[in-house]
């Protein structure tokens, strides 16, 4: 009968953590959608995405197909809405097309910075002691150089090309996530839910997997997701200097290298892909500062 008892009890405890859970992330919902600035910003990213994803269908021309017959056309050309390049390539094609590769370069390195920061935060959080030392030291040492020089450095080190530029960049966002995980499971890992594990017996794997990472990995994920732009526009930096992508592919970085000399003749159409990369930056930001204030349930 006590058993019995006891089941029912935890069943009960299940049920309203399970109803807690889902009343929280409709809050969360709830105030997102009443936060104009942020659903507009995530319109705009929702818009682009689909525009990059089905570019290869909704692109007027070929993206590599140039003539220098009609090199550097102005905005508004007929059949080349937003004109072309300095090879008479169309521009709309090219920005469709690069925002796969600006995108990609943006969004993979941060995520694979995500996955390797967050494990060796939680795991230095949580274990404390000389693991925590080792690995939080070890951090330190890419924070003695600024994010960029460190892109450039390894990404030159490497060799150009768009799989080096991503581990350089890969590296270069590793530190930050880590600092940021260890930091939050450091003040997860001595509350009273988490000591009560313990006492239950509970293995340090089942803590960390059950108990930590439900309440660490939102503001992690928030912070990485304030990262995209950053690394967007360190990714188009790289293909900017040559240590990126690598012509004739598109890339708004690289385009920017390439039309830089087509400024004075036709500045609007060498300053497009620019404007790629700022739109997209900012809303990536405003976007990132919209879920975290949504998140933030004291606020």
């Amino acid at each position: 009968m006590n058993t019995s008892a006891a089941a029912a009890e935890l069943a009960v405890q299940a049920r309203q953590a399970a109803q807690a859970s889902d009343g929280y992330w409709k809050g969360v919902f709830k105030r997102l959608s009443r936060d104009k600035l942020t659903m507009f910003c995530a319109f705009v990213l929702l818009c682009m995405a689909l525009a990059i994803l089905f570019a290869p269908w909704i692109s007027p021309h070929d993206p590599y197909q140039g003539s220098m017959i009609r090199r550097l056309r102005p905005i508004g050309t007929e059949g080349y809405i937003l004109g072309t390049d300095e090879l008479g390539r169309d521009i709309l094609t090219r920005l469709l097309h690069g925002g796969r590769l600006s995108w990609f370069m943006g969004i993979l390195p941060v995520a694979m910075a995500f996955v390797i920061g967050t494990t060796l935060g939680v795991i230095a959080g949580f274990l404390g002691g000389k693991i925590n030392m080792l690995i939080m030291r070890m951090t330190d040492v890419f924070y003695a150089f600024p994010s960029v020089l460190l892109a450039i450095a390894i990404s030159g080190a490497l060799g150009a090309g768009i799989l080096n530029a991503i581990i350089a960049l890969t590296m270069v966002f590793i530190p930050p996530i880590i600092r940021v995980a260890e930091s939050v499971t450091t003040g997860v890992r001595n509350l009273d839910f988490v000591d009560a594990a313990r006492a239950s017996g509970a293995s340090a794997f089942t803590i960390v997997r059950v108990h930590v990472l439900g309440n660490v990995l939102g503001p992690i994920f928030i912070y990485a997701t304030s990262l995209i732009s950053v690394c967007m526009i360190l990714a188009s930096g790289l293909s900017f200097l040559g240590l990126g992508t690598r012509p004739p592919e598109p890339e708004w970085g690289l385009m920017l290298n390439t039309l830089r000399t087509a400024i004075y003749v036709q500045p609007w159409v060498a300053v497009l892909p620019g404007v790629c990369i700022f739109m997209t930056s900012i809303c990536f930001n405003l976007v990132s500062d919209g879920l975290r204030t949504a998140m933030d349930v004291k606020g």
